[in-house]
């Protein structure tokens, strides 16, 4: 159905003059919105997505809200841009009923465009009445319309990943949050008066210039350990991060993986070494930062 084949079916007067209203801006809201979409497996798609996943999707976005679709317009018009293959493209309205991050506040009911991937059969999946979670930017002086974050931004509710996300959202949003790790400043290391002891330190460039370092300490015969420190004070009780915490999540999936010859600027090659040795320890000991989304 067409857009003009649908404003003069909404016009008979048994239909929903919002539905007319609707219907009726959607020339204006095509070129404003990116055309989002949601994951290919509709069913469940981010039941295998990671704690990386989630984080970058969610953690920094502006607007997270759980809806509920009510209105779901199939959109086909000259004007809208092509859609990609095996989308078919639509104008969404949902009532928002939790607002998880969003410091403006939003508005009761939104409205967004986005590309619906197909089945094998080239049929959408049913719309209407489903409960998602939408990460989303909002429209300027259209405190009504959104523009999802990205094109998977949108992901069907389940309350094991409402849990993950709102937990994923608060610990950003705490006083004592990680920074965003930017790069790594600087590396020192001192060797100790036994063989096999030593102790490196890595500091890290931040986005907001907060202090944070790392720490490996070495001692013959006791396996090697490392903490990270949010301070400029080493605390000896600190430990690694655990895995899938905004703490990990800023290293592991940061961090370059070999440490940079800018760090060694002030080492000898032979505790240049050892930092490097160090670093790679803590590389692998916070484990590769899994990404699956496409």
């Amino acid at each position: 159905m067409t857009i003009n084949t649908l404003e003069r079916w909404v016009s008979r007067p048994f239909c929903w003059p919002r539905i007319s209203a609707l219907v009726s801006v959607i020339y204006l809201l095509i070129p404003c919105f990116s055309l989002a979409s949601l994951p290919a497996a509709v069913a469940s798609p981010a039941d295998k997505w990671s704690y990386a996943d989630i984080a970058d999707l969610f953690l920094e976005t502006p607007i997270v809200a759980r809806v509920r679709i009510v209105d779901a317009i199939p959109v086909k018009d000259a004007k809208a841009p092509a859609t990609r293959g095996g989308t078919i493209r639509y104008y969404l309205v949902a009532d928002v009923t939790a607002l998880i991050r969003g410091s403006g506040g939003i508005a009761p009911r939104i409205a967004w465009v986005a590309d619906i991937a197909v089945d094998s059969r080239g049929r959408a999946p049913k719309l209407k009445k489903t409960d998602v979670i939408i990460a989303a930017l909002p429209v300027a002086g259209r405190p009504s319309e959104i523009r999802l974050a990205a094109p998977d931004a949108m992901i069907p509710w389940t309350a094991a990943r409402d849990a993950q996300v709102r937990a994923v959202v608060a610990s950003g949003l705490a006083a004592d949050a990680p920074p965003r790790v930017v790069s790594v400043a600087s590396a020192f290391h001192s060797a100790g008066n036994l063989v096999g002891e030593g102790e490196t330190q890595i500091f890290l460039s931040t986005l907001r210039a907060q202090p944070v370092s790392l720490t490996v300490l070495r001692r013959p015969g006791i396996e090697p350990r490392w903490a990270v420190a949010l301070g400029e004070i080493v605390d000896e009780a600190a430990r690694p991060p655990e895995r899938d915490t905004l703490g990990w999540y800023r290293l592991a999936c940061f961090l370059p993986p070999t440490l940079p010859d800018t760090a060694l600027s002030e080492l000898t090659a032979e505790n240049a070494d050892a930092a490097k040795a160090d670093y790679a320890f803590v590389i692998g000991s916070l484990g590769p930062c899994t990404r699956t989304r496409g």
